[in-house]
């Protein structure tokens, strides 16, 4: 597996996880007109965004030494191929960030997601939660929407946007997919990201509307050169380009991979 994370939220307690943040749902999931075609790779994923804890010291310590091997012990159950975890930095203009933690576990299709979160080893996991995510959570289902399948070469740093519900899913959409993934695309070299992958949050957890409407990840081989990347004049344009589409408002993150 890439990047060793390993995050479940119970559907059970996700409501109540869900209202702790304060953020409105998505409105709707829109038509994805990014892609025309089923992405290479896994194709849907349970994405956590974990808010602050009260006490980071005690939220590392347990996910390290009891969370981590409770889901590693019921991987096979739950089924999901692949976990990533991410630990935020701060934002992209250096602030505190706005999300302290995020995983992600990948699974090969949305059948195989939801057939995963009813098993007693997903809510086993799941009921974990209350004993360290002090900050609350956000817990979604995402469907990927560009290749996520990954190489030999692991990146160590991610630049991570994750865009709320705009006012016109249609417009988004289409300024994403014509204008957008292009410039980003175009400016992939000077930037010096390795990898970008999208996706599309498609509910809550608890099946309700999403609290999130998008991501997008951009992947470096290592912190130096995300930083690197952020601060080049192909980056800024990129930036800039933000504010003809996302409508909603965004959060953009800087991460580091964990273990």
């Amino acid at each position: 597996m890439r990047r060793s994370s390993w995050l479940l939220v119970p559907v059970s307690v996700l409501a109540l996880a869900c209202n702790k943040t304060g953020d409105k749902a998505a409105d709707t999931a829109g038509a994805d007109t990014a892609t025309a075609a089923a992405p290479a790779g896994p194709a849907a994923i349970v994405t956590v965004l974990y808010n602050p804890p009260k006490d980071p010291a005690a939220f590392e310590k347990y996910y390290a030494s009891t969370h981590v091997p409770l889901v590693v012990a019921n991987q096979q159950e739950i089924g999901f191929k692949r976990a990533d975890l991410t630990k935020f930095e701060s934002t992209l203009d250096g602030k505190k960030p706005t999300f302290y933690r995020q995983a992600e576990l990948y699974f090969d299709s949305m059948d195989d997601l939801q057939k995963g979160v009813a098993t007693p080893g997903f809510k086993k996991v799941a009921d974990d939660l209350k004993n360290f995510a002090s900050g609350g959570l956000i817990g979604m289902v995402a469907t990927t929407t560009n290749d996520h399948s990954v190489g030999p070469d692991q990146p160590g740093a991610i630049v991570t946007v994750i865009y709320k519900a705009p006012k016109d899913t249609a417009a988004f959409e289409k300024y994403y997919a014509e204008k957008h993934i292009p410039l980003v695309v175009a400016a992939q070299q000077q930037i010096g990201f390795t990898r970008a992958e999208l996706t599309r949050f498609n509910s809550n957890l608890d099946g309700s509307k999403p609290a999130r409407y998008r991501q997008a990840e951009l992947y470096f081989p290592s912190m130096d050169a995300a930083k690197k990347g952020i601060a080049t004049p192909a980056f800024k344009k990129v930036g800039d380009d933000l504010g003809k589409f996302a409508s909603g408002g965004l959060d953009a993150l800087i991460g580091a991979e964990t273990k």
